[in-house]
């Protein structure tokens, strides 16, 4: 059925509720996982050279929560007997980095949460969900 499912983490609560769903149809399949996390670039300013927290510190502390974000997904994984690689990159647009990933490592289906913003916050905020939908030619599993 699967052989690589990708599942994006962001860590919210409504994550975790994927992540399970995500492991279960990979168990069931028997398909190898595959964790993102996905970081934030440096929010460079072009009026000041002062910046409240330096570069390296910044890149360190995202890489940390990023990381963390993985390993808690990688242990549900190994607790349930699913192979598991774990993975963090860098990027403004998650939904592209996501794509990107996905691509790269064979997957051949995306498992991700949706927060369910509807009406004026969906339209307002955007969804990284709808951006992986819209333009994804993965097949992609929306847990909510």
């Amino acid at each position: 059925m699967y052989t690589r499912i990708l599942f994006p983490t962001d860590g919210s609560e409504i994550t975790a509720k994927a992540m399970q769903t995500a492991i279960g149809l990979a168990k069931l399949s028997g398909a190898e996982l595959h964790v993102l996390a996905v970081k934030e670039p440096f929010p460079y300013s072009a009026i000041s050279e002062m910046q409240p927290v330096p570069p390296q510190e910044f890149f360190d502390s995202q890489e940390r929560v990023a990381a963390a974000r993985v390993k808690v997904v990688g242990e549900a994984a190994a607790a349930s007997g699913v192979n598991c690689k774990g993975h963090t990159v860098e990027a403004l647009h998650p939904w592209e980095a996501i794509l990107d990933h996905g691509k790269a490592q064979g997957c051949d289906l995306v498992v991700m949460a949706s927060h369910g913003r509807r009406g004026v916050a969906a339209l307002l905020l955007g969804s990284e969900t709808q951006k992986v939908l819209t333009h994804s030619t993965l097949p992609v599993l929306v847990v909510r």
